[in-house]
């Protein structure tokens, strides 16, 4: 008996193996993992305890594609070195996990082709795809939809590509709201600096908060660009304007696409001895933001209702309604105070 244990413990154990060691057929072995399946609680008592002891773990690969259905979700993303991505990828990955999903990492970059990661994917025949935060072209989202017929789901930015659901922060509103912060502190000049721009995915901010301004008889004055969302190219981009502009020419409050460009334009003001005090809000309410080096005022995005509606819509039935845009929170610290 031993023996015939150690033999089955050196190889990967079968559905077979379970069926003979418990005198059933394949496919009650099959039947006791199945929820909800048609089995004598006696006869699943036993196969689920000659699985144990020869360490069986059911297939569920394999079993999935007899569904037609893996289980499996792809997560595409373009900016890993953006800080604000690691909480979302946490909340999602756990979101998908308690839902029987397993989340595939798609990683866009200049590296790896859009077409190379992106045929991965189809390989494995995922049951959807969630952009988080990808900045989408025609060529992107024209390889997604020639995958076959999944949920194409953009979790955080605005689209206007058709089958391509959104689940975002209503970024317009947002805009608009920063916009009353900085007017309620009696600034005049005023800029936005940019992330990496997308014609197909804007956020919206920039135009509710150009909205916001003009109803009070102000606009955007400066609009400044960092081509990563990244500490450092928040810094250059304040940084370049600092060196360009005369201090008494100079935006008095800047409101930055996300917190990490919004840190690298506080260290920038920090840098500089003739810098004065420029009213800095950000949008994301990273970790960081909290900190006492930086109390940055920023606009947080409502996770607890964007990421369950993302997973929602992977087996919506019917169609579901293009656009979820959910409102955000602006959180008041010091970094938007006038001096």
């Amino acid at each position: 008996m031993r023996k015939k244990m150690s033999e089955a413990a050196a190889r990967k154990v079968t559905a077979s193996d379970v069926a003979k060691r418990a005198g059933v057929s394949k496919w009650t072995v099959s039947r006791a993992f199945t929820e909800g399946a048609s089995i004598s609680p006696e006869a699943q008592e036993r196969v689920l305890q000659v699985a144990a002891e020869l360490g069986y773990r059911p297939n569920l690969l394999a079993r999935s594609l007899t569904k037609k259905r893996t289980g499996i979700v792809g997560l595409v993303v373009d900016e890993l070195e953006n800080p604000n991505l690691f909480p979302i990828l946490n909340e999602v990955t756990n979101q998908l996990q308690r839902k029987g999903y397993m989340s595939m990492l798609l990683n866009i970059t200049s590296e790896h082709s859009d077409g190379s990661t992106l045929s991965l994917a189809d390989q494995f025949q995922v049951d959807g795809l969630i952009f988080l935060g990808t900045l989408l072209n025609d060529e992107l989202v024209q390889l997604a939809q020639d995958i076959r017929h999944i949920p194409l789901i953009v979790l955080y930015r605005n689209c206007d590509y058709p089958n391509i659901q959104v689940v975002a922060t209503d970024g317009y509103r947002a805009g608009r709201d920063i916009a009353g912060l900085f007017i309620e502190q009696r600034f005049r000049r005023i800029g936005y600096m940019l992330g990496p721009f997308s014609q197909s995915t804007q956020l919206k901010r920039l135009e509710g908060f150009r909205d916001g301004l003009k109803e009070q008889g102000l606009e955007v004055e400066v609009i400044l660009e960092a081509r990563h969302y990244q500490r450092d190219c928040g810094f250059q981009a304040l940084a370049r304007y600092l060196d360009l502009t005369a201090p008494d020419a100079r935006i008095e409050a800047l409101f930055c696409e996300n917190d990490i460009l919004a840190i690298g334009a506080l260290d920038a003001l920090r840098a500089r001895s003739d810098a004065i005090r420029m009213g800095v809000v950000g949008f994301d309410d990273i970790e960081l933001a909290a900190s006492p080096c930086y109390d940055l005022t920023t606009y947080r995005q409502p996770l607890e209702l964007l990421v369950p509606e993302a997973i929602r819509r992977l087996t919506a039935e019917g169609e579901p309604a293009p656009k979820f845009l959910a409102p955000g929170q602006l959180v008041r610290r010091s970094s938007h105070l006038r001096r």
